[in-house]
């Protein structure tokens, strides 16, 4: 099996502190499926703040006899987004993707062309803009035994130069998994997710800058049950949040957040936030 892309290394911590919150949002999706095999998803959100509505809906074609794939994406501020998928076919492994995007509105285009090529112990993917001086972006990561290492660069054509350089290094040992990041130099982080037993997982991120600034956060996850969960986290600024998922039933699911500042409990700002999943 191929290691973990730069980009999921550490991606077990993350999720601890990152799924299944929503602060300030209220979210509504709706996924399906037709009979053909097309599946659709359809979006929308609103900041609590704003109170602006926007949306998005997606749908998505797969060839598997040509090893293509088509994501077509349109958004309420007048944008189509068209992705092409290749994967397979040029070499096994190899998977190109083409994404475009198109404003209407006013005639603006944009385009990235990426490719992505997974071997046992080796994963690599670039990408880049469709422009007359694209930065192009890469990474690499190996894999032996529970260890990965990656390392990512970008590189601006127009500069001639090389504008980023980061490193992460990951270690899993089945229900605990490790790593450590290093961001030119600069942004030094790292973190643990321990799935302590079924039904509960924690975590701890810590990230520090050349500067001395340190941020430091702990979260975890329990499952109520098989159609409930609650999550909480808090970090060294004592914002505290948390979260409860419901599942109410197959296919719909429910979550509610809230992320409170534990420094002015008595006071205005908290943000509050609920998502509605449906899918068939």
């Amino acid at each position: 099996m191929a290691p973990p892309s730069f980009s999921d290394i550490g991606k077990q911590s993350r999720d601890v502190f990152g799924k299944g919150y929503n602060f300030g949002v209220m979210k509504l999706e709706v996924k399906a499926k037709s009979s053909s095999g097309v599946e659709y998803t359809c979006s929308g959100n609103s900041p609590m703040e704003s109170g602006a509505v926007s949306g998005t809906l997606e749908t998505k074609y797969k060839c598997s006899d040509y090893g293509i794939t088509m994501t077509e994406k349109r958004s309420t501020d007048n944008s189509l987004n068209t992705t092409i998928d290749v994967t397979d076919k040029v070499m096994p492994g190899l998977k190109l993707t083409l994404d475009g995007n198109f404003k209407p509105a006013t005639g603006g285009l944009a385009g990235k062309f990426k490719t992505e090529y997974k071997h046992e112990r080796l994963l690599c993917t670039t990408d880049m803009g469709l422009t007359a001086s694209p930065v192009i972006n890469m990474s690499a990561s190996v894999g032996h035994g529970p260890w990965a290492l990656g390392y990512s660069t970008a590189f601006d054509t127009g500069k001639a130069a090389v504008v980023k350089n980061s490193l992460a290094l990951g270690y899993s040992a089945g229900d605990m998994v490790c790593h450590v990041t290093a961001n030119d130099a600069k942004m030094f982080g790292g973190g643990i997710y321990h799935k302590v037993r079924p039904g509960l997982e924690t975590g701890v991120s810590v990230n520090t800058s050349a500067a001395g600034n340190t941020d430091f956060g702990i979260g975890c996850k329990y499952d109520l049950g098989s159609d409930a969960s609650i999550r909480a986290k808090v970090d060294n600024s004592s914002k505290v949040g948390l979260s409860y998922q419901q599942v109410l039933r197959p296919g719909i699911t429910m979550t509610a957040s809230v992320l409170m500042d534990a420094t002015k409990l008595n006071q205005p700002g908290h943000k509050f936030g609920m998502s509605l999943e449906m899918s068939a």
